[in-house]
């Protein structure tokens, strides 16, 4: 299969050439060649997508699939000008769907507007994510688009899963935010591009979600965090302490604001499973992105600091010790 992959030198992208690759397909990576390189075994070609397709991408073909993880609508117009007959596997997101709040059913819930017109502001992205799927879509013969939701991994830019996995031989206390039973799902990049080759080399169409299964928090952290102790905190208590959810410095990486977020990563994993998605336990998945973390000084670890995190488990100890002991004191003699 002689397979185009547009990117090709980050994460994801590069994951899907180096997997593709590594099955022996001929693959070319399309990008602007700044952002590192291709894997071994591909070939690279300049293309700054804001522009028409240089000639040495159309002597490179013709092409059998398209892999795009493009966010700008007019990037993915002009790909779609020069290799219009191709198979397309379009990488979107779970952040097209307008409702995060569903748990029962928000991979077949209402998508965002589309925005149409490129944009660099990032509550535009799910908007123009459904702009770009429709796209692929309306204009292609055969093509499939995958909607991931966490992808993790070696070499994740974001340092959310990065916060967990580094903690990963630790056994002292950890914090944990919210509820135990509360869902959440992850996907390891390795799986989710050795998926995307599947596709690109099958038959199937579409659109599906890209996750794993949904599991209990706790289940999750305790799947990172073997040896570590547990110490969870309310999601009241996190908020009234200025603790961000989701991501940044001053996060808890991965948790969510419930009930609002419900349903974002309680997305069904069964239909992907279905076709042809494979998973690996999330603990094989910790301990090789710690691995990668020690291996690579300039990794992204994002979240609280261990400073932050012990103080926060010393103000939380602190507030139970005071509950208990005003419910004792409210107790009437004899009681």
């Amino acid at each position: 299969m002689k397979l185009l992959v547009l990117g090709g030198t980050q994460f994801l992208s590069r994951e899907v050439a180096a997997e593709a690759a590594r099955r022996g397909h001929d693959v070319v990576c399309a990008n602007r060649g700044q952002t590192g390189a291709a894997p071994p075994g591909a070939t690279s070609v300049v293309w700054d997508r804001a522009e028409a397709a240089p000639e040495q991408l159309l002597d490179a073909g013709p092409y059998d699939a398209v892999v795009d993880v493009a966010r700008q609508p007019s990037h993915v117009r002009n790909a779609l000008a020069a290799v219009p007959d191709a198979r397309w596997v379009f990488v979107s997101t779970i952040s097209v769907y307008a409702d995060d709040s569903d748990p029962a059913g928000p991979g077949v819930g209402r998508l965002k507007d589309a925005v149409e017109k490129d944009s660099d502001d990032p509550e535009a992205y799910g908007g123009l994510k459904v702009a770009c799927e429709r796209l692929v879509l309306d204009r292609t013969a055969a093509a499939v688009v995958v909607r991931p939701g966490l992808i993790v991994g070696p070499g994740d830019p974001s340092g959310r899963f990065a916060h967990w996995a580094r903690r990963s031989a630790d056994d002292g206390e950890v914090l944990a935010p919210g509820e135990p039973d509360a869902l959440v799902q992850v996907i390891d990049v390795r799986d989710l591009a050795a998926w995307i080759v599947t596709l690109a080399e099958g038959t199937t169409t579409g659109v599906l979600d890209a996750v794993g299964p949904a599991v209990p928090f706790e289940e999750l952290l305790r799947a990172c965090l073997p040896d570590a102790t547990l110490v969870w905190a309310s999601q009241e208590f996190l908020e009234a302490e200025g603790v961000a959810p989701w991501t940044g410095p001053g996060s808890i990486p991965v948790w969510l604001p419930r009930p609002e977020y419900d349903g974002m990563l309680a997305h069904d994993a069964q239909p992907a499973l279905d076709a042809g998605l494979s998973v690996r336990p999330v603990a094989d998945t910790a301990s090789d992105t710690r691995v990668w973390l020690e291996s690579d000084p300039a990794a992204r670890i994002g979240g609280i600091t261990r400073e932050r995190e012990a103080e926060l488990i010393a103000r939380w100890r602190d507030r139970q010790s005071d509950q208990q002991s005003g419910q004792q004191s409210g107790q009437q003699p004899g009681q």
